[in-house]
């Protein structure tokens, strides 16, 4: 028995889904495609340029405010450190003004006896010492035996003494203190080392 010959496989050109049928683009198509996307692209670029250069002057502002402020802030600083000063000055001179007084007022007496002149005095020592404690300016007057500091005392001479050595034996001229800073040492003697 013969059989019969098997057709032979002819292609077919049959789409697997109509979805999927792509239509052959021209270059012309392709060169628009692509020009567009080119356009898209340099649109969105525009876009962010523009909104860095926006932020850019934002920032600019904002610098410029705050170098104003720092400036009227050093400004004003410098202003009221200057009227600190001279207020202070002003306080410490309307101190002095009854100071002044007193002094005036003892040596208007003509015929002022030693006890007047001395009673004088001692009321005007009083307030002058009264004034500059007000103004934080406290005396430094060590006692005898009193151990010698150097930030506080200025030592004039070493004298042989019966006390331990490097202690005050006298003091020759009270020192000053102003707001806890030395305004004048104390010139004192201490005693020699044995």
């Amino acid at each position: 028995m013969s059989s019969a010959p098997k057709p032979a496989d002819t292609p077919t050109t049959q789409a697997s889904h109509p979805n999927e049928q792509h239509a052959p683009v021209s270059p012309e198509e392709a060169l628009a495609a692509a020009a567009q996307a080119e356009a898209e692209a340099l649109s969105s670029l525009t876009h962010e340029v523009s909104e860095l250069k926006a932020q850019n002057v934002d920032l600019a502002e904002q610098f410029l405010r705050a170098k104003a402020e720092a400036e009227n802030t050093r400004r004003r600083a410098e202003e009221d450190m200057s009227k600190a000063r001279k207020f202070a000055v002003e306080s410490f001179a309307e101190s002095m003004l009854a100071v002044a007084d007193s002094l005036e007022a003892g040596l208007a007496i003509q015929e002022a006896t030693r006890e007047q002149l001395r009673e004088g005095s001692e009321a005007t020592l009083k307030q002058l010492k009264s004034a500059l404690e007000r103004h934080k300016v406290i005396q430094i007057d060590p006692a005898q035996g009193t151990k010698f500091d150097p930030h506080q005392h200025q030592a004039i001479s070493m004298v042989p003494a019966d006390q331990e050595p490097n202690t005050v034996v006298a003091v020759l001229q009270k020192g000053y203190l102003i707001a806890e800073r030395v305004l004048r040492p104390a010139l004192v003697t201490v005693t020699a080392p044995k």
